[in-house]
């Protein structure tokens, strides 16, 4: 059973929703997430939001943790997936940022840095992963954890 199926049957199992915030991704997550049929009991939608003003705009990240932390930190991961929830009224949101590659990158946040936040009603949390593929496996990697962690969440019954 593929990865998108093994969280569909999950969420539709618990009766639970989703929405998504991605900007590295580009939406790849919400795409995968929508292969599965019946993917509309569980999935609310999604927000790409690759430029920092969307990331304000539409997911109410303060400008202050952008300009402080930048857009790929912990903070603006956590503050995306705060800010995915509170727009779709879901039960978990996922957030992605990161730098995809081949450029972008800088000795502090080297390409293939990636933050995966998630917002549910008993907080908010994220993950920093170090990614060292191409571009489109950055990527790939990006969602494939994604879906792992809100699994992990889901089983412990967050």
């Amino acid at each position: 059973m593929l990865l998108e199926e093994q969280l569909g049957e999950e969420l539709r199992k618990r009766k639970l929703t989703l929405a998504v915030a991605e900007s590295c991704t580009g939406g790849l997550l919400g795409s995968r997430i929508t292969d599965v049929p019946g993917s509309s009991e569980y999935f609310l939608g999604g927000v790409i939001a690759y430029q920092n003003e969307v990331k304000e705009a539409l997911l109410h990240v303060p400008h202050e943790v952008i300009a402080t932390h930048g857009a790929v930190s912990a903070q603006t991961a956590e503050a995306m997936a705060i800010g995915c929830r509170d727009l779709f009224k879901c039960d978990i949101a996922v957030s992605i940022t990161g730098i995809a590659g081949p450029g972008g990158g800088t000795t502090e946040k080297p390409v293939g840095l990636t933050y995966i936040g998630l917002a549910t009603k008993n907080g908010v949390s994220s993950r920093r992963f170090q990614w060292s593929g191409s571009r489109v496996q950055n990527k790939e990697s990006s969602i494939l954890s994604a879906m792992e962690l809100i699994l992990l969440q889901i089983s412990r019954g967050r």
